[in-house]
């Protein structure tokens, strides 16, 4: 079983979470290039929004799981990957064409086979959706 304390984390696991055909689409950067698990952006730009140009919540809801599993990333070992089996979403309130969306996720409890974690977007400080999110952890490969 993995130790509590977080491991640094491959640059190549990141970039292929990034290099996602939808994340690049809709343009997701991370927070902190230096500290991929501090999460995600990504604008309200026309790949984000729905037909009354408010942000879709598809949108939100799949970076919601990224924004977790970024987090999760430092309490997985090279030969681990996970997986999401469970995720709960309530979407707060709209958010506009043309805003900044920021999604961070937290480790509630990482054990031996399952990891809890809890995301947050938010639009200039205002929470706008949150997940609780239920990954399973499994062979890498």
């Amino acid at each position: 079983m993995p130790s509590a304390t977080p491991r640094d984390i491959d640059p190549a696991r990141v970039q292929a979470v990034l290099d996602i055909p939808l994340h690049r689409f809709v343009g997701v950067e991370l927070l902190d290039p230096a500290d991929p698990p501090a999460g995600i952006w990504f604008p309200v730009g026309v790949s984000a929004q729905n037909q009354v140009r408010l942000l879709h919540g598809g949108v939100v809801t799949a970076l919601l799981d990224v924004a977790a599993y970024l987090a999760l990333l430092p309490h997985l070992t090279a030969d681990e990957h996970a997986v999401t089996h469970d995720q709960s979403v309530s979407l707060l309130r709209p958010v506009p064409a043309d805003r900044r969306v920021e999604v961070v996720g937290t480790v509630l409890r990482r054990g031996r086979a399952v990891a809890f974690l809890r995301a947050e977007a938010t639009v200039d400080g205002t929470l706008v959706a949150t997940a609780q999110v239920t990954k399973t952890v499994v062979p890498a490969g």
